[in-house]
């Protein structure tokens, strides 16, 4: 085990941190999973969710460690590569979504000849987030204009955003969030950030009418994403608030150290149990301490994000630092607070504890590429190091070989005295 931590590369810190919050993930997941054990007069056997999961965090470790062994400077292409192909994969996705439970789940494809469920745009987001780290990296060398970033930047956003809107506003809002940090942190002039919020607000607002006036014209879920907003900004009933007020009790309920891990209540009528209100089951079989400590883990990768932002080498480095990994602790935080009713139901995971393939997948890959960063970073200071150890025993033989040097020169000037002395003449005859 020793050598095998010895073994990975990268911020030691941020394996630490992700690696707990994998494995507490098991917890929760496996006790909140009942009900869908229960589900469609199902056996109750949550051991086939456990192993499903342990699949899924498997997985994305290994996902987590090829990549990270991608230097990270190849992604600044990739990028540009991959979005033409996440356009089409949007597309697809738009019209083509699987039904889940006889539901409309526009997000989701189904993966041919696997068998499994895919979420297109947890995939998009990242490769955006990347094409913007890349040209703010590129426009950082180079005169930027507003004229051209319209085209060379914000095309490809505001393109990508309205094929993810229709069928998920909160990960489009959420990805449209961290463009503008990451292209505030980037330098982007704030007067043209600003002319960018509002085409933004004008574009969807434009959208909404649209939608409104030709509710069939192409598939989406406006209406219900509309209603979460319409039902958190007042008082009426409805399917949200039935799992709000099931998530507040189970808080409620579980105080400050928690009715103990598998004991939780309301796990068995949260019908997101194991996913969007997972945090919910936590404090409640956990207590505040429990919800604290994965606030605390939170907390910590996000410190180390920004240390290893502030440590990059390149400007590239630093960018898609931020870039992919200040979105998962806002998505995190965003899960809080929807279980707590600070913000709308917006089924956005809790990244490293949910279950959930898609959500785990696209996280570990993102954290590969940052542990990448931190390692070119580790190796620099290797390569100094070791450089530092060659010029000082380079440096020591130089002195050396000066001291026999001063040495042989010291014996041949006395040689010389002694030849020319007088008295050692007459001697020597």
């Amino acid at each position: 085990m020793k050598e095998l931590i010895n073994n990975l590369k990268g911020d030691k810190g941020i394996w630490s941190f992700v690696a707990l919050l994998a494995l507490f993930s098991f917890l929760p997941v496996y006790s909140a999973s009942s009900n869908l054990a229960y589900l469609k007069h199902g056996t109750g056997n949550t051991l086939v969710y456990l192993i499903k999961h342990l699949i899924h965090v498997l997985a994305g470790f290994l996902i987590m460690y090829q990549i990270q062994k991608v230097p990270y400077h190849y992604f600044r292409s990739l990028s540009r590569v991959l979005l033409p192909f996440v356009w089409i994969l949007l597309v697809y996705t738009l019209f083509k979504g699987t039904m889940i439970d006889g539901a409309n789940a526009s997000r989701w494809i189904q993966v041919p000849f696997i068998g499994i469920t895919f979420q297109p745009s947890a995939f998009a987001s990242m490769v955006l987030l990347m094409f913007v780290a890349r040209y703010l990296s590129k426009t950082a060398i180079e005169d930027m204009t507003f004229q051209k970033s319209l085209l060379e930047l914000w095309a490809p956003v505001f393109f990508t955003l309205m094929l993810i809107l229709p069928a998920n506003f909160s990960t489009a809002a959420l990805i449209f969030s961290m463009v503008l940090m990451l292209v505030f942190i980037g330098k982007y002039p704030l007067k043209n950030i600003g002319i960018i919020i509002g085409m933004g607000i004008l574009s969807f607002g434009m959208f909404i009418l649209v939608v409104k006036a030709f509710p069939d014209a192409f598939p989406n879920r406006v209406e219900t994403w509309m209603s979460r907003i319409e039902n958190f900004a007042s008082d009426k009933p409805g399917e949200d608030d039935y799992q709000i007020e099931k998530a507040k009790i189970a808080i409620a309920s579980g105080g400050i150290y928690g009715l103990g891990p598998g004991k939780s209540i309301q796990k068995n009528f949260l019908p997101q149990s194991s996913s969007d209100f997972i945090f919910a089951i936590i404090i409640e079989e956990f207590g505040l301490i429990g919800g604290f400590a994965v606030i605390f883990l939170y907390v910590m990768l996000f410190i180390r994000f920004v240390i290893a932002s502030y440590k990059a080498p390149t400007i590239f480095g630093k960018l898609i630092v931020v870039a992919l990994g200040f979105p998962i602790i806002f998505q995190a935080f965003i899960n809080m607070g929807v279980a707590v009713e600070l913000l709308p139901t917006t089924g956005q995971t809790l990244p490293l504890i949910s279950s959930g393939g898609t959500s785990i997948w696209m996280t570990c890959a993102a954290i590969g590429i940052i542990l990448n960063v931190t390692k070119k970073e580790e190796e620099i200071a290797e390569e100094n190091k070791e450089k530092k150890l060659r010029d000082e025993a380079l440096q020591k033989l130089i002195d050396k070989q000066l001291a026999e040097e001063e040495l042989v020169n010291e014996e041949s000037y006395s040689i010389a005295d002694n030849s020319q002395n007088p008295m050692n003449v007459v001697l020597n005859k």
